[in-house]
């Protein structure tokens, strides 16, 4: 049995490599940091022939790692296979993040590859509930921000908002976290609020699981939070010596909850 990691950029995919032998998937236009001795590249508009890759090599199973933006497709370069199933990823694009991945397990399922979860690989990257650093930041605004994303998640909206001093300062969309950081960095410094981070309740976390590195401790700091409140088992920390480090330097609080 063999595995492949269909990777994206950011850090992930090489820590994925590092938990056992695995082919490397590289999409062309993707920003693939990861390095591995066994690779295959791909492209979007070629699924039939990524499927025959995998197979060659013997892939069985497969693990969506990192970032990667919508694709824009060629019609040029579209095999028979994939233009069979473009009807259903163009369908599911127009519903959202959450109805686009779906789809896209249930095209890997369909080809025979089972999909396992990154965190499968690597439980070490999800924290249980508890105080990983600091003091937990008691008060409204960690509810507050809970709630918000509670009654945004079924929308398809984002995985993180901040509050701070009972008002909800900002909400991820698709400019992601690091934006909303520096927008609230920008708008409403100081206020000693909390970042909340948690995965939307429709969202598959076998591949597509919230994830929080150094920077998010970095610019939570910049903005002026006291703490950082991530999903027990359900959000992964990316080089956690880093960000305990980055917690220790800034003074922002980070703790796992329910």
């Amino acid at each position: 049995m063999a595995r492949a990691i269909l990777a994206g950029a950011g850090q992930l995919p090489g820590l994925l490599l590092a938990a056992g032998p695995a082919h490397l998937v590289r999409f062309a236009g993707v920003a693939v940091t990861a390095a591995a001795d066994r690779v295959i590249d791909a492209r979007f508009e070629r699924l039939g022939a990524l499927y025959a890759d995998l197979r060659a090599a013997g892939v069985t199973e497969v693990c969506l790692a990192g970032a990667m933006t919508r694709p824009d497709f060629d019609p040029s370069l579209l095999d028979s296979e994939t233009a069979a199933v473009l009807p259903r990823l163009v369908g599911a694009m127009g519903q959202g993040d959450d109805a686009l991945l779906r789809t896209v397990i249930a095209l890997l399922e369909e080809a025979g590859f089972a999909v396992v979860a990154a965190h499968d690989l690597r439980p070490d990257l999800v924290a249980g509930a508890g105080v990983l650093a600091g003091h937990r930041v008691d008060g409204p605004d960690a509810p507050r921000a809970r709630a918000v994303l509670d009654a945004l998640g079924a929308l398809d909206v984002g995985q993180s908002a901040v509050a701070g001093r009972g008002q909800v300062l900002a909400i991820e969309t698709l400019q992601g976290t690091d934006a909303m950081l520096e927008f609230v960095a920008q708008t409403a410094p100081g206020t000693g609020g909390v970042l909340v981070k948690r995965p939307k309740p429709t969202q598959d976390l076998r591949v597509d699981m919230p994830a929080i590195g150094p920077q998010t401790v970095r610019l939570a700091a910049k903005a002026g939070l006291a703490g950082i409140e991530i999903a027990a088992g359900a959000v992964m920390i990316l080089d956690r010596p880093a960000v305990l480090a980055a917690c220790l330097a800034t003074g922002v609080a980070l703790w796992a909850a329910p």
